[in-house]
Protein backbone atom coordinates (compact mmCIF):
# COMPACT_ATOMS: atom_id res chain seq x y z
CA UNK A 1 0.00 0.00 0.00
CA UNK A 2 2.30 3.03 -1.44
CA UNK A 3 1.33 6.38 -0.52
CA UNK A 4 1.47 8.90 -3.15
CA UNK A 5 0.72 12.87 -3.67
CA UNK A 6 -0.18 15.13 -6.15
CA UNK A 7 -0.04 18.98 -6.01
CA UNK A 8 -0.78 21.39 -9.08
CA UNK A 9 -0.27 25.30 -8.93
CA UNK A 10 -2.06 28.09 -10.61
CA UNK A 11 0.44 30.79 -9.95
CA UNK A 12 3.54 29.53 -10.53
CA UNK A 13 6.33 26.57 -9.61
CA UNK A 14 5.70 24.15 -7.39
CA UNK A 15 7.27 24.00 -3.34
CA UNK A 16 10.13 21.22 -3.25
CA UNK A 17 9.72 21.06 0.26
CA UNK A 18 6.03 21.47 0.23
CA UNK A 19 6.08 18.29 -1.45
CA UNK A 20 8.24 16.58 0.55
CA UNK A 21 6.82 17.61 3.93
CA UNK A 22 3.47 16.34 2.69
CA UNK A 23 4.77 12.90 1.17
CA UNK A 24 6.12 12.26 4.28
CA UNK A 25 2.82 12.61 6.05
CA UNK A 26 2.02 9.35 4.69
CA UNK A 27 5.71 7.62 5.38
CA UNK A 28 3.56 4.91 7.14
CA UNK A 29 2.04 3.65 3.69
CA UNK A 30 5.40 3.21 2.38
CA UNK A 31 8.68 2.35 4.15
CA UNK A 32 10.53 1.57 1.49
CA UNK A 33 11.61 4.43 -0.44
CA UNK A 34 10.49 8.52 -1.01
CA UNK A 35 10.58 9.91 -4.80
CA UNK A 36 9.59 13.42 -4.93
CA UNK A 37 9.46 14.66 -8.52
CA UNK A 38 9.18 18.98 -9.16
CA UNK A 39 8.21 20.13 -12.68
CA UNK A 40 7.64 23.18 -13.15
CA UNK A 41 3.97 23.93 -11.57
CA UNK A 42 4.05 19.85 -10.88
CA UNK A 43 4.67 18.20 -7.87
CA UNK A 44 4.40 14.21 -7.13
CA UNK A 45 5.20 12.30 -4.65
CA UNK A 46 5.64 8.90 -3.44
CA UNK A 47 6.41 6.76 -0.85
CA UNK A 48 7.01 3.30 -1.26
CA UNK A 49 6.14 -0.57 -0.21
CA UNK A 50 8.04 -2.41 -2.78
CA UNK A 51 6.15 -5.46 -4.08
CA UNK A 52 7.12 -7.08 -7.55
CA UNK A 53 10.86 -4.76 -8.40
CA UNK A 54 12.42 -4.77 -5.22
CA UNK A 55 15.75 -2.67 -6.75
CA UNK A 56 15.94 1.29 -6.70
CA UNK A 57 14.97 0.85 -10.43
CA UNK A 58 11.39 0.30 -9.89
CA UNK A 59 11.59 3.83 -7.62
CA UNK A 60 8.40 6.20 -8.29
CA UNK A 61 7.83 8.76 -9.73
CA UNK A 62 9.16 7.05 -12.66
CA UNK A 63 10.02 8.32 -15.85
CA UNK A 64 9.75 7.01 -19.64
CA UNK A 65 13.09 6.94 -20.93
CA UNK A 66 11.93 8.73 -24.70
CA UNK A 67 9.49 11.10 -23.26
CA UNK A 68 9.07 13.47 -20.60
CA UNK A 69 6.19 11.42 -19.44
CA UNK A 70 6.41 10.70 -15.54
CA UNK A 71 3.83 8.47 -13.65
CA UNK A 72 3.59 7.84 -9.82
CA UNK A 73 0.41 5.64 -8.60
CA UNK A 74 -0.43 2.83 -6.17
CA UNK A 75 -1.52 -0.58 -7.74
CA UNK A 76 -0.94 -4.07 -8.90
CA UNK A 77 -0.94 -4.79 -12.96
CA UNK A 78 -1.90 -8.09 -12.67
CA UNK A 79 -0.76 -9.34 -16.27
CA UNK A 80 1.65 -6.99 -16.52
CA UNK A 81 4.32 -9.74 -17.83
CA UNK A 82 1.96 -10.79 -20.34
CA UNK A 83 1.51 -6.74 -21.44
CA UNK A 84 5.92 -6.30 -21.52
CA UNK A 85 6.22 -9.35 -23.45
CA UNK A 86 3.53 -7.70 -25.82
CA UNK A 87 5.46 -4.28 -25.65
CA UNK A 88 8.94 -6.23 -26.45
CA UNK A 89 7.97 -7.32 -29.37
CA UNK A 90 6.77 -4.30 -30.69
CA UNK A 91 9.83 -2.89 -30.06
CA UNK A 92 9.81 -1.50 -26.33
CA UNK A 93 13.50 -1.83 -24.39
CA UNK A 94 12.81 -2.31 -20.41
CA UNK A 95 15.04 -1.57 -17.93
CA UNK A 96 13.31 -2.80 -14.20
CA UNK A 97 11.42 -5.69 -13.75
CA UNK A 98 8.44 -3.19 -12.53
CA UNK A 99 4.96 -3.13 -13.24
CA UNK A 100 4.93 0.50 -13.24
CA UNK A 101 7.28 0.43 -16.18
CA UNK A 102 5.29 -1.82 -18.07
CA UNK A 103 2.60 0.78 -17.37
CA UNK A 104 4.04 3.72 -18.78
CA UNK A 105 4.94 2.04 -21.74
CA UNK A 106 1.05 0.94 -22.10
CA UNK A 107 0.43 4.75 -22.25
CA UNK A 108 3.34 5.73 -24.72
CA UNK A 109 2.35 2.91 -27.02
CA UNK A 110 -1.41 2.93 -26.91
CA UNK A 111 -2.36 6.13 -25.16
CA UNK A 112 -5.46 5.93 -23.24
CA UNK A 113 -6.78 3.10 -25.34
CA UNK A 114 -4.39 1.21 -23.20
CA UNK A 115 -6.98 1.12 -20.43
CA UNK A 116 -8.25 -2.03 -22.84
CA UNK A 117 -5.32 -4.62 -22.66
CA UNK A 118 -5.02 -4.07 -18.61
Amino acid sequence: MCGIFGLVTKTGPVDTDLVGRLIDLVAHRGPDGRGVRIGGNVGLGHRRLAIIDLSEDGAQPMRDTRYPIWITYNGEIYNYLELRAELETLGFVFRTASDTEVLLAAYVCWGEKMSRAL
